[in-house]
């Protein structure tokens, strides 16, 4: 594969290099898996090579590069098994306040059913306004706009976690015999249910598991730690303009462990800074990821690297298959 660099570790492989090219030197059907957030088409520029999908002209061209990806994922991801995508309505290109926006999701969706994805779920995760605002200065999100003429103010719109389903059928079920172990999110557990962790009884009476999955299994995660996020300010160019805020890691957590079993492998073909592999990392799952941005791969790189102090999962003997990640591509 034509990677300008690469790291090969028996818990993770990542390349520095064209996400394509490298998912195409991909073992068929090797990944259990796929977590990633695509290129915001027209809301933010990440450099300025060629094969950025950052830096298509049209929507139209957008699609264009990333089904190619898309076709990759469908080949690589085993039957029956899911891929998250992380996404967000976007602005009209040149809108102005009021001008309005596409429905990037919906296009993800219909490009995923395209090559044989089921569409299964939409988790939205919560945004608080006033935050958004000091963050983006967005104008429709000012009060001054309220007070002037309130029929052009926007909404701190959600971002979206899509889920799809591999078609086929799953030969090897995500099972939880104890139920679900940690919780990745803001709301204080009550004390009392705790002595139920690991509860190795009937789980109908496995409250600690209950209550976490009443939060997961809702279609509205507002108890995301939205500054949970891994290290990411180094990795700016002096020539960026903008950043994007790294996916929340509570977000990358719960899909990696409703999605895929301990010692699976976890496929990002959008590394950045490393998030959704760090999520996998520390759950006692593998990863394999592709960043075009040496910038970004150099910090995903150091971020990575301090994982194996954030595990999160004590209950289980991590890695028992040692083969090593690059042993997945041909």
């Amino acid at each position: 594969m034509a990677v300008i660099d690469q790291h090969l570790t028996n818990t993770f492989a990542i390349y520095n290099g064209d996400c394509v090219e490298v998912m195409q030197d991909l073992k068929p059907k090797s990944i259990d898996i796929a977590v990633h957030s695509p290129p915001f088409r027209g809301l933010y520029n990440y450099s300025s090579s060629e094969r950025d999908m950052s830096n298509c002209r049209t929507p139209e061209e957008f699609f264009e590069h990333y089904e190619f990806a898309i076709k990759q994922m469908a080949r690589l991801l085993k039957p029956g098994r899911l891929s998250y995508v992380h996404c967000m309505d976007i602005p009209k290109a040149g809108a102005n306040v009021g001008g309005g926006l596409d429905d990037f999701p919906g296009d993800i969706i219909r490009l995923h059913e395209k090559h044989g994805f089921s569409y299964c779920a939409r988790y939205h995760v919560w945004k608080e306004p006033l935050g958004v605002r000091n963050r983006t200065m967005a104008k429709g999100l000012a009060h001054a706009q309220l007070v002037a003429d309130s029929t052009l103010c926007d909404v701190a719109s959600a971002d979206y976690v899509l889920m799809f389903r591999n078609k086929g059928k799953n030969t090897v079920p995500v099972t939880h015999a104890e139920g679900l172990m940690s919780y990745a999110g803001e709301r204080i557990m009550p004390h009392e249910i705790q002595q139920f962790r690991g509860w190795k009884g009937n789980q109908i009476q496995n409250r600690y598991s209950h209550w976490i999955w009443r939060q997961y299994a809702s279609a509205f995660w507002d108890d995301v730690r939205i500054d949970r996020v891994l290290p990411y300010r180094e990795s700016k160019d002096p020539d960026d303009e903008r950043h994007v805020h790294p996916l929340q890691l509570d977000v990358i957590e719960r899909c990696v462990v409703l999605g895929s079993n301990p010692g699976e492998t976890l496929l990002t073909p959008y590394l950045g800074v490393g998030s959704e592999a760090y999520g996998a990392l520390i759950n006692g799952r593998k990863a394999i990821g592709a960043e075009l941005k040496p910038a970004y791969y150099k910090q995903a790189l150091k971020n990575l690297a301090a994982a194996k102090d954030h595990r999160n999962i004590d209950e289980i003997e991590l890695f028992r298959d040692e083969t090593p990640i690059e042993a997945l591509s041909e």
